[in-house]
């Protein structure tokens, strides 16, 4: 065996391992957190730092274009990390810790839901966002990697991914972004994604 072949083989193997472990019951909880927030038309916020965040931004591709193409319901998703002059200018004039709790604080309603995504579940700005969404009231769900620092511990609720490298932690919160996706489409329609 080659030596790629043998690093291929064992990382493919631990994010097996690392989507295989996640608490599924909480990974259903979040599927039905998201549905309910779609149905009661309240807005959902999804957020990341670095890799977290291209995932984040995915979120609205698909959550928004590809649900109601294959659904008819028209979902309102929006990313706290794609507005990059916002971003830059709550960094540059408060604080980059602030990036995240600070646009919460002019778009967030009683009722929406936030998705945080963030391997450490450390980063300071993750954290002032919890800390203003739980004492609002917002509902939120955190999916974490490495031992899932404060972000899993404070999040309403938790999927949280057994790995202790980054490429592995996003490379599974990707997937369950997808996976999340179109069980919610099958849920709704159960003649879409019957190949499951």
């Amino acid at each position: 065996m080659t030596k790629f072949k043998n690093f291929f083989e064992n990382y493919l193997s631990k994010l097996h391992f690392s989507i295989s472990s996640t608490n599924i019951e909480n990974l259903e909880k979040a599927s039905e957190m998201i549905i309910k927030t779609i149905k009661k038309k309240k807005k959902i916020f999804v957020c990341g730092n670095g890799g977290s965040a291209a995932i984040a931004n995915h979120y609205i591709c698909d959550y928004l274009k590809f649900f109601r193409e294959k659904t008819k319901i028209k979902s309102q998703v929006y990313s706290l990390s794609s507005n990059l002059e916002t971003i830059t200018a709550i960094s540059n004039d408060i604080s980059y810790d602030q990036i995240f709790s600070y646009q919460a604080e002019s778009l967030c309603n009683t009722g929406d839901l936030i998705i945080i995504i963030s391997s450490s579940g450390n980063s300071k700005n993750v954290i002032n966002l919890l800390k203003y969404a739980n004492k609002n009231k917002l509902n939120t769900i955190g999916f974490s990697g490495f031992d899932g620092g404060y972000l899993k511990k404070n999040s309403k609720l938790s999927v949280h991914i057994s790995a202790k490298n980054y490429g592995i932690s996003e490379d599974a919160h990707h997937v369950l972004m997808h996976l999340v996706l179109q069980y919610m489409i099958h849920k709704i329609d159960n003649n879409q994604f019957n190949f499951i």
